[in-house]
């Protein structure tokens, strides 16, 4: 008989008639799949018990680690979270991929809004200015009063031997206002000028590394000794005032009268030249008498006059103050 459709034997290839069950060559089961247990009752109803690791799995939620294996968010998605269903959002993207809510232009643009302290009104800070003009630390002004000085208070500055131990204080007024108050120091306080002021007799102001006072000229005798013999001398001319330079230790070095009811102070070329100091400008300052009253000008000097306060001082944003050889800058904000 001619088999045209049967069961190929998988040991010696013999194609066999559908229904046998062996092979007729070499009588190999030619079953495909064994046939197994019919299943009972109990076997169909009852449900399959959960291992330990399924309970566990059902229980525990994935740790940190699975998470990360599974699904490692974008890094831009870390600075931007949606609003409506606290998807991560990646930077530049104007709507929630998952909800598709708007994100806002801030978080669209990836710029984030600055988070700090000086973002109370009214509040100030000092920084600390470095060399080359650098920013270095700063000092929040959150407090009532903030003492600053060499050993006492909340701005120390333990290794500025022109400090004094408690030197200023940075207080806010009833009406919120910032000043600086000299706490009866040795050297002072002193503020940047701005522009032009007018000052008084005993002024005292700093320009570069070179301190100065402003003093009025008394009126010279210029009558004869009991005998008739005048005093002999260098000639004088009529001056309006006179600056000196305050040398460390608190002697007086160079004097120059005004000639022509001014005095220019500065590198070279000037009434007062200090050739050798870094700080000055060429023209660096001037003091000038007119109307019966004296002014203090800086001359768009690089680093600025510095003039001593008397007592205390009101400070707006962009103050420079110098504390014994340590330069601040003020921010106020609005």
């Amino acid at each position: 008989m001619t088999v045209t459709a049967g069961i190929v034997c998988g040991n010696c290839d013999r194609l066999n008639p559908v229904d046998r069950s062996t092979c007729d060559d070499c009588e190999n089961e030619l079953t495909l799949v064994k046939a197994g247990p019919e299943p009972t009752p109990e076997t169909e109803e009852a449900p399959a018990e959960p291992t330990k690791s399924d309970a566990e799995n059902e229980e525990s939620p994935p740790t940190a680690a699975q998470q990360g294996a599974e699904e490692k968010p974008m890094e831009q998605a870390r600075h931007y979270t949606c609003k409506s269903c606290y998807s991560p959002v990646p930077s530049g993207h104007k709507f929630c991929g998952k909800c598709g809510t708007s994100v806002g232009e801030e978080a669209a643009q990836g710029d984030p809004n600055f988070f700090g302290d000086m973002q109370t009104p009214g509040k100030a800070k000092l920084i600390l200015i470095k060399g080359e003009g650098m920013d270095g630390i700063s000092y929040h002004l959150n407090s009532t009063e903030h003492m600053a000085g060499r050993a006492e208070g909340e701005i120390l500055f333990t290794e500025d031997k022109w400090l004094s131990p408690k030197h200023a204080n940075f207080v806010y007024d009833d009406d919120g206002k910032l000043k600086v108050k000299d706490e009866s120091s040795e050297n002072g306080v002193f503020i940047a000028l701005r522009g032009s002021t007018s000052v008084e007799v005993a002024t005292v102001f700093m320009a570069g590394e070179q301190v100065f006072r402003v003093e009025e000229i008394s009126p010279f005798d210029d009558e004869p000794e009991s005998d008739g013999t005048y005093f002999f001398a260098s000639p004088r001319t009529d001056s309006a005032f006179r600056v000196v330079q305050i040398l460390e230790g608190g002697g007086d070095g160079m004097t120059v009268c005004a000639r022509e009811n001014e005095i220019v102070i500065g590198r070279e070329g000037c009434d007062m030249n200090f050739p050798n100091d870094p700080y000055i400008s060429g023209n660096h300052v001037k003091v000038s008498f007119a109307a019966g009253g004296l002014t203090l000008t800086d001359l768009d000097s690089k680093n600025g006059t510095y003039l001593k306060i008397d007592g205390e001082r009101e400070l707006v944003h962009g103050d420079y103050i110098f504390l014994g050889r340590q330069l601040l800058r003020v921010e106020i904000t609005p």
